[in-house]
């Protein structure tokens, strides 16, 4: 039980989705707190959308319990809509009107109250930079401008919580770094955000993360608490001259579980501990003439966790389907 229900915008308790015999959300359990920047970190159709969709109401859970904003997520789901802002990776957006047009168009949606329509209207128009182009058809806005425009509709009746669905997806890193700015304004204001995301970089950003594959989390904690506590083996960068040709030779060295590309360099995955492989590491790559300028332990980055967790849970299931055929 929690002792504190309020502190908490989004509770969740073995949460599912099943369509037909496919189980796209399997039993996720999750607490989000108020004013936090809490990411869904997965790959491509690991349930990130799915799980977003049944926290607005847009779709019915299969099973488990759930509230957002303090509203029941199977009995209140239209209340909850008034509740939450919703940005999905389509932006939602018209593009045959004006960006002042689709702001009109959403201010009737959530019912903005007359009084306050032109300057919710201005304050969309200013946040998104696009007072040079209000009467602009959306359709020939840059993805970066769309989306700006799009999170300034969703947020038009200042929700307490926005759930942002794949939002920096097909837009520029530029696009996606301002985006994020906009991000830490709304939760510096107290807006809980709630984010899915398969960028590695943009988890970073996240006061907490939920990591999903398979429908399934499989981690949950801060950026830090996962690369410390999460990681069962130990990371050793190594740069090196042709770190291509070097990978293949490094899974042979005694101790060493996994190695792949990571910018000009590598990254091995060891037993711990780190210190004694390194050695045999540097001593087999000078047998073969590569020369070594870095075999050092490292902190792991998020994409070392994700994967260590996702080939630890496939391991999991390995023994299970042979026991099973």
């Amino acid at each position: 039980m929690l002792s504190d229900p309020e502190s908490y915008a989004v509770v969740v308790r073995d949460l599912e989705k099943r369509f037909g015999s496919f189980v796209a959300v399997n039993r996720i359990s999750l607490q989000v707190k108020a004013g936090e920047i809490f990411g869904f970190l997965g790959p491509n159709g690991a349930g990130k959308s799915t799980t977003i969709r049944m926290l607005c109401g847009l779709l019915t859970p299969t099973a488990g319990t759930g509230t957002v904003a303090g509203f029941d997520i199977r009995q209140q789901a239209e209340r909850i809509k008034a509740h939450i802002g919703y940005m999905s990776q389509k932006f939602s957006l018209y593009d045959d009107l004006t960006v002042e047009e689709n702001i009109d168009f959403y201010s009737g949606i959530y019912r903005i109250p007359d009084g306050k329509k032109a300057a919710r209207k201005e304050w969309v128009i200013q946040m998104a930079g696009l007072v040079q182009h209000r009467t602009s058809r959306t359709a020939v806005l840059s993805g970066g401008w769309k989306q700006r425009l799009a999170l300034g509709c969703a947020i038009l009746h200042e929700p307490p919580i926005i759930f942002l669905d794949e939002p920096t997806s097909g837009v520029d890193p530029i696009s996606r770094r301002s985006f994020w700015d906009l991000i830490y304004t709304l939760a510096g204001e107290g807006v809980t955000v709630f984010v899915t995301t398969h960028y590695m970089e943009e988890a970073e950003y996240c006061d907490r993360l939920g990591l999903v594959y398979r429908g399934e989390l499989i981690a949950a904690g801060s950026p830090d608490e996962l690369k410390t506590h999460f990681m069962q083996d130990d990371i050793v960068e190594v740069l090196c001259e042709q770190p291509q040709e070097a990978l293949s030779v490094l899974g042979t060295v005694a101790g060493v579980k996994e190695v792949a590309l990571f910018g000009k360099g590598l990254h091995v995955v060891v037993e711990r501990q780190a210190a004694d492989v390194i050695g045999a590491i540097q001593s087999r790559l000078a047998e073969r003439n590569f020369a070594v300028s870095r075999a050092e332990r490292i902190v792991p980055s998020l994409e070392d966790v994700f994967v260590s967790l996702i080939e630890a849970r496939d391991r999991q299931e390995q023994p299970q389907a042979e026991v099973a055929g």
